[in-house]
Formats: C-alpha cells, structure tokens, sequence
C-alpha cells in the first residue's frame, strides 16, 4: 500500500499485518524518518506556478495562502504528534471480501454503552473522528451522562489510509456497506447504530437499505434528501437549499468530476507533489464552511495538514479518487 521506496514507506508495509479468514490483526503505523525527510525536501524544492489574477479564491487557493500553507507543512508541522495521538487508540485491520480493512475499535468503560460504526469521507480519514474518540466513549469525563457512551468501530474506507487499495472494479458504497455489516458481525455486536458525513452519509444509507441484522438506527451529516426530479413548485426553503445546489455544481464541482472520470490521471500529479496533494485537499477544505470563512478559522490548521499528510503518506491520492469513479461507474 505505501508504494513508493522511502518516501512511502514502503518498510513499515512489510510489517503489516494481512489479516484472513476473519481472523482480526492488532495494527499500528509509525512513519519513517525517510518517509518524512523526503517529504521535507520536496516542499522546500517546490516548483511554484505564477500567481492567480484574482483577489480570491475564484481561481483556486491564492499563491499567498498556499505559500503559507507549505512553509508551515515543512518547518512547523508535527506529524509525530498526530502519529503518537492516534497510536494510543486500539486500531486493527481485518480481511472482508477480499480486502483488508483497517478500522479503530475502542470500547467504552461502561460495558452496556452502545455500538455505533462511523464512516469518513474525503477528503477526510478516520483522522477526522479523533477529538470525538474520548467524549464519545468516556462521556462522564467530558460532561457527558453514562448513558451517552458508544463503543467505537471507525473503519477506513477501501482505498484510503491504512486500509487496501482495491485491485478489481465494484468497490463503491454498497458493497462497501456489506463490509461494515460483516465487521459488526465480526466484532459480535448484535445490536448497533451508524453515523457517517460525506461519504460516510451515503454509505451509511446504504448500510440501512441493506438492513443488516443488528441495525438499528442511523445518523447521517449528510442526508439525501434531493429528489431526482425536482417538483414544479418550491417553498422558500426549498428554494434556497436548491440555490446552493446550484451554486456548489457551478463553483466547486471540479474536483468531483476530475475523480469521477479521470482518477488515474489526477494520481501522477498528487503522488509526485506533496504541495499538489496540499492544494487539492485545501481547496475544499477552505470551501467546506457556508458562512464565508477559510476552514482554518473554524479548524486548526494541524487539522488540516493531519489529513493531508496522511493522504501523502499513504499515497492515498488515486484510490481514493477511484471511490468516485466506481461509484459513478
């Protein structure tokens, strides 16, 4: 999975665990010190385009934004901080269908809390749920009531992260939501709730049409709630949610059909480039909040750069773009 020589880490691959015949792996990941001084270099040796003729951010991330996001990636960022963070956290990986998974399970302290499965996005990972992990399964700690507490499953998606990139067409949201029902089944819970966003809420609805043994509510951040056809007359409301619609195809679409239609092409530039994979990912980022602000004024900006170098650590970009084309395939 991290192909690459060093600068993927191609070591640590070695090591890991391949999981069968639903036997469960423990699993941790340690970047190299190769893997991270290659990735120094290549943004400190980045090969800057001409400025934007704009005063935005309608032709992309603005030169000034992006230098700054690179100068902070390479002389500031700390990847073993996130790296330490998310080791104390049990993860695993197991095979289902043919691929091995990667997910975290961690268990409540209360024995009786309740299951739930969470589902990622992109341009996220299962990095995106670690500020969660503790309130979510250790409520009392953080304000909460007992009876608030979840045991965790936080599977990666195929094709992003820690978990296999597929080598044969069909791994799209719904057969990808018949692999979450095996892993709950293999976890042995019989009785569980799921949440995802982006991604995560598609497959998640899936996983509900499915109606596996065991579901028995969903949660989505997401929810599907655009009809194909649109009715004749609208309400206000409706109005404006299909206004925005509209305005998110006209604006910020782009990455959605190059991923769509032509991943493998996208995948030579982001896997060689570490400030292309940045810029990629930051544009929707700093695209994702409605109420006019950059994302790292909402979101830290470590936030931001953990995704990301994951995604380049991994060498995630091209299989993750895969999950759009199969899904629209």
């Amino acid at each position: 999975m991290l192909a690459g020589g060093t600068a993927r880490d191609v070591a640590s691959a070695a090591r890991r665990p391949q999981a069968s015949d639903g036997r469960v792996e423990r699993f941790a990941y340690r970047a190299s010190d190769d893997a991270l001084a290659d990735l120094r270099r290549r943004l400190m040796q980045t090969r800057w385009p001409e400025g934007e003729i704009a005063q935005d951010w309608s032709q992309g991330v603005p030169s000034h934004k992006m230098r700054a996001l690179i100068d902070y990636w390479a002389n500031t960022y700390d990847w073993r901080r996130i790296e330490s963070h998310f080791n104390s956290f049990p993860q695993f990986r197991t095979e289902i269908d043919g691929l091995n998974f990667h997910f975290l399970h961690v268990r409540s302290p209360q024995a009786d809390a309740l299951p739930m499965i969470m589902t990622h996005g992109w341009p996220s990972t299962v990095l995106l749920f670690h500020k969660m992990i503790e309130p979510l399964t250790n409520p009392t700690e953080h304000g909460g009531r007992a009876e608030d507490a979840f045991h965790l499953v936080l599977p990666s998606l195929p094709g992003f992260a820690f978990s296999d990139k597929p080598t044969e067409h069909g791994w799209n949201m719904d057969r990808t939501a018949r692999a979450w029902a095996t892993l709950m089944a293999r976890l042995d819970y019989s009785r569980y709730v799921a949440q995802g966003g982006d991604w995560g809420s598609f497959i998640t609805t899936r996983l509900a049409q499915q109606k596996p043994p065991g579901l028995a509510a969903i949660h989505l951040t997401m929810p599907q709630v655009v009809p194909d056809q649109m009715p004749a007359t609208l309400t206000r409301d409706e109005q404006r949610a299909v206004d925005q619609l509209k305005h998110w195809k006209e604006q910020n679409y782009a990455y959605f059909l190059q991923q769509a239609t032509k991943p493998q092409t996208l995948a030579y530039a982001l896997a060689d480039s570490p400030a292309g994979q940045a810029a990629w990912m930051y544009d929707i980022y700093s695209n994702s909040t409605s109420d006019g602000r950059l994302y790292e004024d909402a979101v830290p900006m470590e936030d931001i750069l953990n995704e990301i170098t994951l995604y380049w650590l991994t060498n995630s970009a091209g299989s993750s773009a895969r999950f759009y084309f199969e899904q629209l395939g």
